[in-house]
């Protein structure tokens, strides 16, 4: 793996998940339902979550009569997710960069979890992968932030304390990403990640699906499935097939 892959690191630590522990799993429920309602999704089908973290977000989908599969690149979060399996919820590890071995329903990409790599190509092959993964009349679910209203709201510096560790938090948009530092020290060790997500806007969104050969279903601008503003929308919500 590229030293370069940030994620790799940053996502493989607990760290991460003591940093956003307190994420409100009550907004994802509440996209999810709503989306699955929207869409009508066949309870018989087969859904794939990626990447799916330590899968809350699988086992939700589970606990709504779905067989579902969580896939991710970081061991550690696939290792904590087995725990959950049961006959029709499972996990892999996988990077979305990598062709898929089966065909889905549908792909839920949820949360921000795009964008994260150096070169268009590689957020256009997930794309393609995930295209060539999909069942006929098969669906993707992409969530991303609008960054055209964070932009406006960035919050350029932040301290969270989480567990006894003071997180000390700078972000800016920089050559075309929006980048978050991280910086904290435990137990005497300082410690330094940063995260790094693509400023995707809507065209550019337009010309990647076009480019993977995706057709645009549906934009929604938040998770109650309003229709998207590109000024005011917190969130940019795309079905695609």
């Amino acid at each position: 793996m590229n030293k370069s892959d940030w994620f790799t690191d940053w996502f493989n630590t607990s760290y991460y998940h003591t940093l956003y522990k307190d994420r409100n799993d009550k907004d994802a429920q509440l996209f999810i339902r709503n989306i699955i309602n929207f869409l009508k999704i066949p309870s018989s089908s087969h859904l794939l979550d990626l990447p799916c973290g330590k899968g809350r977000h699988s086992i939700y989908l589970n606990s709504l009569g779905y067989k579902v599969t969580g896939a991710d690149l970081s061991k550690n979060s696939i290792q904590a997710a087995k725990k959950h399996e049961n006959s029709t919820l499972d996990f892999k590890l996988k990077d979305m960069r990598k062709s898929f071995d089966i065909k889905y329903d549908a792909v839920f990409n949820l949360f921000t979890s795009f964008g994260y790599f150096e070169n268009d190509i590689d957020d256009i092959l997930v794309l393609k992968n995930i295209h060539d993964g999909l069942n006929e009349n098969g669906l993707l679910v992409l969530d991303f932030l609008n960054v055209i209203n964070l932009k406006k709201k960035l919050v350029k510096k932040e301290i969270k304390i989480v567990d006894n560790i003071t997180f000390n938090l700078e972000r800016e948009i920089k050559d075309g990403f929006i980048i978050k530092h991280i910086n904290f020290k435990d137990k005497g060790v300082n410690h330094s990640y940063s995260e790094r997500v693509k400023y995707l806007d809507l065209e550019k969104f337009k010309s990647y699906f076009i480019e993977a050969g995706l057709k645009i279903n549906h934009i929604f601008g938040d998770y109650h499935l309003t229709k998207f503003n590109p000024i005011t929308s917190e969130r940019l919500i795309f079905v695609v097939s």
